[in-house]
């Protein structure tokens, strides 16, 4: 096993510069989707790296119920530094445990405090809020969708405005963008080096919906209006976790990529190109991850497997 049990816990950083250029060069649908792959294997793989040397820190301590025979010299030796790395990662592999738990139920838990706030209303596909502050959301549900928006914001927008609006929050729910966020932030609640890829994910989608309002209503510009004004007049949306029409972020770039050409749907970009460099880079260094994980599991397991007494 020997160092390669490392190597996922910092081959997140060979997935950096994707993040970076994915933004500005690949189409906002395949940047999601190539980026949240990325994050979600990277992640797994360090964990279970994690878990790995937790097995044989665990194993060093006493009184811990696992065999006798798991804190045999010839198991130590498959981990370097076995003293340090194993009993280093009970604790690592415990916070990482806990922020994920803490980060999916924050996320439910707004989830079901969004709808609840709904009680009452229409059960039609938008629920307008009367609320002086302007903000617009997409709220998925188990059984109904939710377009959610106040009156303070469907006031400042005029119906070609507004035709954008529910289109970028219908793409939202249509694409489930919901499910890439949520799945690149309990990544990146893995693996801290897995924050890049989180911050671009959380642009790409909204890109991905300005995209496909601008197809459905036809003016990429009523778009980029929309967005601009929706910015300028929101305070934000008070369930953070979802999908928001004027969303905190690099709203200019949104508008200046709406002002300019559509971009080109190309699902790999070419090798010869910077973007093509950094997505193969990105690439290897996610199939790296997974060989030596695997690798690292199917060893640990053989070693223990030895070790353990019938």
């Amino acid at each position: 096993m020997g160092y390669f049990v490392f190597l996922p816990l910092v081959l997140p950083l060979t997935a950096w510069p994707i993040a970076r250029l994915a933004e500005q060069h690949l189409h906002p649908r395949a940047a999601t989707r190539l980026l949240t792959a990325m994050a979600a294997v990277m992640a797994l793989c360090s964990t279970v790296c994690l878990a790995l040397l937790m097995v044989v820190g665990t194993a060093q301590l006493p009184g811990n119920p696992l065999p006798d025979g798991w804190s045999d010299p010839e198991v130590r030796a498959a981990v370097p530094y076995d003293e340090v790395a194993g009993k280093a990662a009970i604790p690592a592999l415990i916070a990482v445990a806990a922020v994920c738990a803490r980060t999916a139920w924050h996320h439910f838990r707004l989830r079901r405090r969004a709808h609840r706030a709904l009680t009452g209303l229409p059960s039609t596909e938008v629920a307008v809020l009367r609320d002086d502050t302007p903000y617009a959301y997409a709220l998925p549900g188990a059984r109904r969708d939710r377009i959610v928006v106040t009156t303070a914001l469907l006031s400042s927008l005029d119906p070609g405005e507004r035709r954008a609006l529910f289109a970028h929050e219908r793409a939202h729910l249509t694409a489930r963008h919901h499910r890439y966020l949520l799945t690149v932030q309990l990544a990146a609640r893995a693996n801290p080096f897995l924050r890049p890829l989180a911050t671009a994910v959380s642009y790409t989608a909204e890109r991905w919906a300005d995209e496909d309002a601008a197809a459905v209503i036809g003016s990429r510009r009523t778009v980029a209006r929309a967005i601009g004004k929706a910015a300028l007049l929101s305070r934000g949306a008070p369930v953070p976790a979802l999908a928001g029409f004027a969303a905190p972020g690099p709203i200019p770039r949104r508008v200046a990529a709406l002002l300019g050409p559509a971009p080109l749907v190309r699902h790999w970009p070419s090798v010869f190109t910077g973007v093509g460099l950094a997505a193969w880079g990105a690439a290897a260094g996610t199939a790296v991850s997974a060989m030596s994980s695997a690798n690292s599991a199917v060893t640990m397991f053989v070693i223990l497997q030895a070790a353990t007494p019938l």
